[in-house]
């Protein structure tokens, strides 16, 4: 077997396509494979399949795989035709998806790659360029969402994530059930959601049964503008709320601290964490020396935290009207606690209760978007940090969209 059949074999190119001539430039580390342009070939435009003469040729390159340690490289000559229809067009080459200069193999490896590794990293291990890594990232990124059917989803969620300090941020949108990130977009305004809104289907927007969101209510007004019923659809995330409790029991904790430590008593020294933790992540002798704190009667600190933990039963419930009358109670008490930042928080769960009861009807939370969101610090951390949104916006898509994102050209695939 000769080299021009031998590489024609591993690049899987079958008649009318072959390789022309090879040439080894062993002083550059690279191999050349030509590709022979077929002869007495009946060529149609790419885009309306009509015959069509050739206007001219053009000379084009694609970095392949390596060829052992050898960097591989074709060339061909590319017919254009002129189409009546369509005008000037290049004819579609097999090995390679159009307007890229690498080959779909290529591309498939360096997307593999980084789905595990930084675009630097792999840019590095592959010698590209870092602008060359992050073609082939969003080629992939623009190449999956082209994809992406118009499906129903019934339970999205909502969710804002940093980009950069200064509490700049962006939107996601995830898909609850698929634990997939659907959209995108700068800052965390209602107008923010609009594109979102515009790109789905009527029969989508109808098919949406519930959306988890924080209380923040330019997502609100979004959702309730947007969706038909939208305002019955509303979610208010239940780790959200324990968020704004867990912030009251610190705040409660923070200034009775202050105030002890003036009296020379140091009881909640080091206990930050203690009052904010999952009481079942406690061990067995960490749990007995919180209770013996927690015991106290008269720490504010210790009364705030009981009652941070009975609202926290409100999610046991199976029924709404238990939940109600349990809720109700609870917030007697928080008002009559004399506990203020537990007041504040109280009246913010009372005035935005009828969407935290709808979790009995749509028992949705916002954990898959979490879990997308750390996802997401750890890209940050991998990249160390990103220069502008849309490079940000194209990561999240790559490594949280559960996108289709290898090139379909499956001339090498036998």
């Amino acid at each position: 077997m000769d080299d021009k059949t031998l590489y024609a074999r591993l690049l899987g190119l079958t008649p009318p396509w072959g390789i022309e001539r090879v040439e080894l430039k062993l002083a550059e580390g690279e191999v050349h494979l030509f590709v022979a342009l077929p002869m007495n070939e009946l060529w149609v435009c790419p885009e309306c399949l009509e015959r069509a003469p050739i206007h001219d040729h053009r000379e084009r390159t694609w970095r392949h795989l390596d060829t052992f340690q050898y960097r591989t490289l074709l060339h061909a000559r590319v017919p254009r035709l002129n189409c009546p229809n369509h005008g000037i067009k290049q004819i579609r080459v097999p090995w390679a998806e159009e307007n890229s200069r690498f080959t779909a193999l290529f591309e498939a490896l360096a997307i593999e790659w980084m789905k595990q590794a930084s675009i630097s990293a792999v840019a590095e291990r592959l010698h590209l360029t870092w602008d060359e890594a992050a073609g082939i990232q969003a080629r992939a990124v623009r190449r999956g969402l082209a994809r992406r059917q118009a499906e129903p989803v019934p339970y999205l969620g909502i969710d804002e994530t940093s980009f950069q300090r200064r509490h700049r941020y962006v939107t996601v949108v995830s898909d609850l059930m698929r634990s997939r990130v659907l959209y995108v977009a700068d800052e965390r305004k209602r107008e923010s959601l609009d594109g979102f809104w515009e790109a789905m289907t009527d029969e989508q927007l109808r098919a949406v049964e519930g959306v988890a969101l924080d209380m923040w209510e330019p997502y609100i007004g979004a959702v309730t503008e947007s969706i038909p019923r939208g305002g019955e659809k509303i979610v208010f995330d239940k780790f959200h709320v324990a968020k704004h409790l867990n912030d009251a029991v610190d705040k409660v904790r923070r200034s009775e601290h202050r105030a002890l430590r003036t009296n020379g008593k140091e009881w909640l020294k080091g206990t930050k964490h203690d009052w904010l933790r999952n009481p079942a992540r406690f061990s067995l002798a960490e749990w007995r020396r919180f209770l013996r704190l927690a015991r106290r009667s008269d720490l504010k600190t210790a009364r705030a935290w009981s009652l941070k933990e009975e609202f926290m039963r409100f999610w046991d419930y199976r029924y709404r009207g238990a939940a109600d009358r349990h809720f109700r109670s609870w917030y007697n008490w928080a008002i009559r606690s004399r506990l203020e930042p537990i007041k504040r928080v109280g009246r913010m769960i009372n005035r935005y209760y009828e969407n935290i009861a709808t979790y009995f009807r749509h028992p949705i939370t916002n954990a898959a978007a979490e879990g997308i969101n750390a996802t997401i610090q750890r890209i940050k951390g991998m990249a160390r940090g990103f220069r502008n949104p849309e490079r940000f916006r194209m990561a999240i898509y790559f490594h949280c969209g559960g996108l289709d994102l290898c090139p379909s050209t499956t001339m090498f695939t036998q």
